[in-house]
């Protein structure tokens, strides 16, 4: 299998349901939601990547990546057409749980398979590829979302995006059977508690638990933010949108910020980053500068998640990668139910704002866990 096949599948099926996670929100707030139901509403998305992860990635290890990708994108297709014969918030909370479930299984499963597929010294760069294809399904989903929902309102966008599923579903189909298969030998030793006795893995796991909860109040609350001073669907969409973009500049220095500034010493400085750019997004309400914070932001995001990636692939036991995978992926939606119903209580007592100053204080404590110790001299 083409490492290049696999970077385009991560792209077609990453998309529809990024372009679903911002659609179904401001689908919501046309409705009427409030802050806290349009935060319910991305918590829900998050409870079965919470609850199956770990099990996806055992699926994974045994049966390899192409049946879960496949049914992830099957289940996308027949979740977002829901919304286009039914209008309500209860159709949408469905539809956001379903795409959650297949989220569960090819976002694990497509790590996983970039891991395999390369060796030691290419995983920085394809693990940044990765990325990079899972930005440019941030940036183009939304953007789609957005003029979709000008051009033909909100229930008719909801059947592109699940149409836009078909694309993964032909390629599994017509082009899957090269993808690496799964363990057909014995289970390999180990257990879940074993992995988490190492404090290595338990410091990544809650550092992309942060990371997570800042990527994801970025993307739930800058619409609703953009919506609160008069912003239309197609600039909001641009600005979550231009997240996404910086992925591309990451692309081209990661491999050499890694090798000068080692990932631990690299994850710091960007946790740092993202800090600043939310202490600032309550400033501004002009579009332009909104949409550069965004591009900053993405730029430290970006460079962060594939370094995530990475130090927990490395700290996998041989034949046990996609369950590791599966753990970080748990962890990070169990942080994901939790930090928008508690963002969207404060949001609907205090209003959007204060939201994004405490996710910079979260992120910028991310960055003091990580910080490597100064040699002793």
């Amino acid at each position: 299998m083409s490492i290049y096949f696999a970077f385009a599948l991560t792209l077609f099926t990453f998309l529809p349901v990024n372009a679903a996670r911002v659609l179904l929100s401001l689908y919501a707030l046309d409705l009427g939601a409030r802050p806290l139901a349009v935060g319910v509403l991305t918590a829900t998305f998050s409870v079965f990547p919470m609850l199956l992860a770990v099990f996806a990635g055992k699926v994974t290890d045994r049966v390899g990546s192409r049946w879960p990708v496949l049914g992830g994108a099957i289940i996308v297709l027949c979740g977002m057409t829901l919304p286009f014969f039914e209008r309500g918030l209860t159709v949408l909370y469905v539809a956001s749980a379903i795409n959650g479930l297949a989220f569960a299984f090819f976002s694990v499963s497509l790590q996983n398979l970039i891991g395999l597929a390369s060796t030691p010294q290419q995983r920085p760069q394809n693990f940044s590829t990765f990325s990079l294809m899972v930005a440019s399904a941030n940036f183009a989903g939304p953007l789609f979302a957005g003029f979709m929902i000008d051009r033909s309102g909100h229930a008719t966008a909801c059947l592109y995006v699940a149409l836009f599923a078909l694309v993964p579903i032909t390629m599994l189909v017509g082009f899957g059977g090269g993808m690496p298969g799964g363990t057909s030998g014995p289970k390999p030793a180990g257990s879940v508690r074993e992995t988490l006795a190492d404090p290595a893995v338990r410091k990544t796991l809650a550092t992309g638990g942060l990371i997570m909860a800042g990527q994801d109040l970025f993307q739930t609350y800058m619409p609703v933010y953009g919506h609160s001073i008069g912003l239309s669907a197609s600039a909001i969409g641009v600005i979550v949108g231009m997240f996404a973009a910086a992925a591309f500049v990451v692309q081209f220095v990661i491999k050499r910020l890694i090798a000068r500034y080692t990932m631990e010493v690299l994850l710091t400085y960007t946790l740092y980053l993202a800090a600043a750019s939310f202490v600032l997004i309550p400033f501004f309400r002009n579009a332009t500068m909104l949409a550069l914070l965004a591009f900053v932001f993405g730029l430290a995001i970006c460079c962060a998640q594939p370094i995530i990636t990475m130090l927990m692939f490395s700290h996998s036991t041989e034949g046990r990668s996609g369950e590791a995978l599966g753990l970080r992926v748990t962890v990070n939606h169990l942080t994901r139910v939790v930090s928008p119903v508690v963002f969207g209580s404060i949001a609907s007592a205090l209003g959007v704002l204060p939201l994004f100053w405490i996710s910079a204080v979260m992120l910028g404590s991310g960055g003091v866990l990580v910080r490597p110790k100064p040699a002793n001299g």
